[in-house]
């Protein structure tokens, strides 16, 4: 791994999440400066501003009594004032609010596109080796943990700073010495909210995965529903759900502990600051000459800034969840991309469709030291050449067409197509020219005409619909309640395998790519529905570069060339005559019967 890949891995994870936060934020310059400026003005208006204007109140009437006909000739100027003072108090606290939705709008907006674009460009090795609602759910944590952090620091962040600096701006001159103790008691507060900042900061992390945990074994348990109940084994889900709930709620306990300790702890602090404030405002006037109007002032102002240190506990408890929500999303963030395109790379053009694999070396991220999938492997596909890859599980055929497809990228050696290095090319030009058909079919919660014309979105409902008859589909989506506008999972309707299989295949004779790519594309489907759809291939393959993965051997037995894997190298190549006479590996598997499965 490169150091440009694993630098990142070293800072801590606060920092980075802090990064893409801010990396979104500042997308909004102006948006954040009115933020800025719209907390601290609505404080310093609401707050100070109104108290102080009420202190020369006080001040005026303690200079003497003002007859009923002057009241509003000697304090009209101050009502004035408190009226402007309130009413752009509470116009700049609704462009607090709106700069608010703003900044979380359009946040929230750039971090679902960069949790989107990070994780559908990842490898597959990246997603067969984490779980997919993990994924969602921790996704989902991230973005509420931006919208978190966005709250604190606009509602509760900005006013508490600015509450401090009017404060000591404030009282100072008034009252140096009260201010002096007040300052020692601020940086005591904030020094101990810091050091239990960095103690609950971890519990939070870990109660978040914890709880990311959960999830992950509830949606495990849902999206596998039918082997739970076929295998009566709801007792066993319940009881690792139990496990992993009890492991939540235990990460919450230790952390509400950390929380309530800080919490009183500061809330003395609070207590010790009200006590000498009480002290000052009762002989204020008697030792220093201190006015009634003054008074008020060093009381109000304090006890809004002990109530806001006070709200700092609530504070840090909202930051320490926001980030630790987004913890693991970020270290996902910052997983390398294992395969990823070449700066302006150029498009794959495909005139012909011969394809090269040479030299191939490849195996997996997690494998075990010296495991590999290939070893200098190389094989030759001619251009329109339809090649079946047969042989035990675990030979390395489907992994071949994910090197092919560039799903993963090789360690040593080249895969070409025309003469072009498919790691030097943009992988969707790549896959836009090969129709794949997996094993299992791949369809999208979506109606059957956008699953089928997906490889195709310009397709006309004639060209869907001929493609679906090719596929020997149209019949049963026919059925449909709503044909071909039926939504694959609706409720109420259920696609068997089979014809879950008929509409992949269906998107890909719609795809009409030069290149196909069938991994055994017609296992689930029964007896007749197979004859009629392999007739349907048989017809697309042609004048096509095709490669036909496949355990059934009759589904390879009329094609071009066979290829026989094993242990990741090739132990036979021929026509299937040529094999059979040959009477090698496949002509043994071949003898049992036709269309017999090899071992798994």
């Amino acid at each position: 791994m490169s150091q440009r890949n694993t630098s990142p891995l070293k800072r801590s994870t606060v920092r980075r999440t802090l990064q893409r936060f801010w990396d979104v934020t500042r997308t909004q310059p102006l948006i954040v400066f009115l933020s800025v400026f719209s907390s601290a003005g609505y404080i310093f208006l609401l707050t100070f501003a109104n108290t102080y204007v009420m202190a020369l109140i006080v001040d005026r009437v303690q200079a003497g009594p003002v007859a009923g006909d002057q009241v509003f000739e000697v304090f009209g100027p101050y009502i004035l004032a408190l009226v402007l003072v309130n009413l752009v108090g509470q116009i700049l606290s609704k462009l607090q609010d709106y700069t608010v939705y703003k900044l979380e709008i359009a946040g929230n907006y750039h971090l679902a596109r960069l949790c989107f674009d990070t994780l559908s460009n990842q490898s597959m090795t990246f997603h067969t080796s984490r779980f997919g609602g993990s994924l969602v759910s921790q996704t989902s944590r991230f973005m509420s943990g931006y919208t978190g952090l966005v709250d604190v620091t606009v509602y509760s962040l900005i006013p508490t700073i600015t509450s401090v600096i009017c404060t000591v701006a404030a009282l100072a001159p008034v009252v140096p010495t009260f201010t002096v103790i007040l300052v020692c008691i601020m940086v005591v507060y904030i020094a101990f909210v810091w050091l239990m900042y960095k103690r609950i900061m971890p519990l939070s992390a870990a109660t978040s995965a914890a709880q990311n945990k959960l999830s992950g074994v509830l949606s495990d348990a849902v999206t596998n529903i039918l082997a739970v109940k076929t295998c009566g084994r709801e007792d066993f889900e319940r009881d690792l759900f139990d496990a992993a709930d009890r492991a939540a709620r235990d990460a919450e306990t230790v952390s509400m502990h950390a929380m309530m300790q800080r919490n009183f702890t500061t809330s003395g602090l609070i207590v010790i600051t009200m006590a000498v404030v009480s002290v000052f405002v009762a002989g204020g006037n008697a030792w220093f000459g201190i006015s009634a109007g003054s008074l008020v002032m060093i009381f109000t102002y304090t006890y809004n800034l002990t109530m806001r240190l006070n709200y700092v506990s609530s504070m840090m408890q909202r930051i320490n969840r926001a980030l630790g929500d987004a913890a693991e999303t970020t270290r996902v963030l910052d997983e390398p991309r294992l395969v990823a395109d070449d700066e302006n790379a150029p498009e794959l053009k495909v005139t012909e469709g011969a394809i090269d694999f040479e030299h191939l070396s490849f195996a997996y991220r997690d494998a075990a030291a010296g495991e590999s999938v290939f070893d200098d492997l190389t094989l030759h596909v001619a251009a329109g050449q339809r090649v079946g890859l047969v042989g035990k599980s675990g030979s390395g055929k489907t992994t071949l067409t994910k090197l092919l497809l560039r799903l993963d990228d090789v360690q040593g050696g080249r895969v070409l197509v025309d003469g072009q290095d498919v790691s030097h090319c943009t992988q969707q030009s790549l896959r836009r020219q090969v129709a794949y058909v997996p094993q299992e079919a791949l369809l999208f919660h979506r109606s059957i005409r956008e699953n089928i014309a997906y490889g195709r979105p310009d397709a006309t409902d004639e060209q869907i619909r001929e493609a679906a008859r090719l596929a020997n589909a149209t019949e049963f989506i026919d059925r449909l309640p709503r044909g071909f506008d039926t939504m694959v999972g609706e409720r109420g309707v259920k696609l068997s395998g089979g014809q879950r299989q008929r509409v992949a295949i269906a998107r890909a004779i719609l795809t009409d790519a030069p290149i196909l790519v069938l991994d055994e594309a017609t296992s689930a489907l029964d007896s007749e529905s197979e004859a009629l759809v392999q007739e349907a291939l048989e017809n697309l393959m042609r004048g096509r570069t095709s490669i036909v993965v496949a355990h059934r051997l009759s589904t390879v037995a009329a094609l071009d060339r066979i290829v026989v894997l094993a242990d990741g190298e090739i132990v036979e190549d021929g026509t299937h005559a040529q094999l059979v006479e040959a009477g090698g590996e496949y002509a043994s598997l071949w003898s049992r019967q036709t269309g017999a499965f090899l071992e798994a």
